[in-house]
């Protein structure tokens, strides 16, 4: 076992806003890590080990057992059980009833339905920032409403409250909303979502119209298990799309050469967005597991009550399972990428999110083909010590290049 004395902490300092923080490219393939909290554990960047412990289920993905690996408030204090439907943050048996509730709401067929919906979004999406004229902000005007949207229509949100929780959730992602702001969107989605699920039971005639609408019909959840459910799919099945579209939009405006390539060949889109999530790889800290027993990998071994962070930023650069991987090329097949984690938390909207990058990217590209950063490049804030990695703001402009006007004096 490798001594906890050499432990370091997460560096997070990335070198292009695309490229992993550079201290964890330095790394062995599983390596001690120091916790804000006192803790010794470990961090994996290989690809090989991140795969393994994703699928092994000697190691537990239960609130209560993880420690964070970057500074936070309160870091001292021990996270609590997760509460009812909060299944990310379950093992079996409870997650498996959650998922199996929940896997045919997020499977091919029913984002093949979905997909009318995502080209309707998208739509108003752009024609709202033709309307308005450059420069906009493209994560608040495409890249955030669109995936918010779609998971209202999923999950079966009244259109009338649509606007609400993506106003809610905005700032929920937003970095300069106070924590009472935060408070208060939070407090305001639950509110919504709780408030669903009582006119739904209350209904005369049942209904079947999305997925909080069926799982009150079938009767096999709580209201509270309900409305947390609720909360963490409008959370997951959004943000980090959100994060993709933008980011993913930021890297072809870096790389003509790439959007080039895109433009000319649209059938390149699929094999393009499994490239663009492997390469840029958004989740970058809170993919956490915590060993129930010791367990050997790699040669050394993780004691029981350990928690690893899998990097997975990392570990889909890893040269060992991908050929040149600092290369963002669309047409390679980066098969068997980690971006949608792996075993049986691997991401439950994974096709909806696929459906949603290819659909949007594709249209945004044909609609303003002319795309530009309105910044220089540096000037784009990033999110490096966020979760779910990506750009606070993007701001981006098409048409005439005006030359700059004095200021009003």
């Amino acid at each position: 076992m490798s001594d906890g004395r050499m432990a370091q902490p997460l560096e997070t300092d990335r070198p292009t806003p695309f490229d992993p923080p550079v201290e964890l490219r330095k790394r062995a393939p599983l390596s001690r890590l120091a916790y804000p909290d006192g803790h010794v554990g470990w961090v994996a960047t290989g690809y090989s080990v991140t795969r393994a412990i994703l699928a092994d289920p000697r190691f537990s993905t239960r609130r209560e057992l993880l420690h964070q690996p970057v500074g936070r408030e309160r870091a001292h204090e021990r996270p609590t059980p997760a509460e009812p439907g909060i299944f990310p943050h379950m093992d079996p048996p409870e997650h498996t009833r959650y998922r199996r509730l929940l896997s045919r709401h997020f499977g091919p067929r029913r984002v093949a339905e979905l997909t009318p919906a995502i080209r309707r979004y998208t739509a108003q999406a752009l024609d709202g920032m033709a309307d308005g004229g450059p420069p906009v902000d493209l994560v608040a005007s495409f890249a955030m409403p669109i995936p918010a949207m779609v998971i209202c229509e999923l999950l079966g949100v009244p259109a009338e409250d649509r606007h609400l929780i993506q106003a809610a959730t905005a700032v929920m992602n937003n970095l300069d909303s106070t924590p009472e702001q935060a408070i208060d969107a939070v407090m305001s989605i639950t509110g919504t979502v709780r408030g669903l699920i009582t006119r739904l039971r209350a209904a005369s005639t049942p209904s079947d119209d999305g997925l909080l609408a069926h799982a009150v019909a079938t009767d096999d959840l709580t209201d509270d298990e309900l409305t947390n459910l609720g909360m963490v799919l409008l959370a997951t099945g959004h943000l980090p799309t959100s994060s993709m579209l933008a980011l993913g939009t930021f890297v072809l405006l870096t790389e003509p050469a790439q959007r080039a390539r895109l433009a000319a060949d649209p059938e390149l889109a699929e094999r393009a967005v499994e490239e663009l999530l492997r390469y840029l790889s958004i989740l970058q800290f809170d993919v956490r597991r915590t060993a129930l027993v010791d367990v050997e990998i790699d040669g050394q071994v993780i004691a029981a009550g350990e928690t690893v962070v899998l990097a997975l930023p990392v570990a889909n650069r890893d040269h060992v399972h991908f050929a040149d991987p600092d290369t963002l090329d669309l047409a390679r097949s980066p098969a068997g990428h980690l971006a949608f984690g792996h075993g049986i938390h691997q991401c439950l909207g994974q096709h909806l999110a696929r459906a949603e990058l290819r659909i949007a990217l594709t249209a945004l590209f044909e609609r303003f083909p002319d795309l530009r950063l309105a910044v220089p490049a540096a000037e784009v804030p990033t999110r490096e010590r966020m979760a779910v990695y990506g750009v606070d703001r993007l701001p981006v402009a098409w048409g005439a290049v005006l030359a700059d006007r004095p200021s009003a004096g």
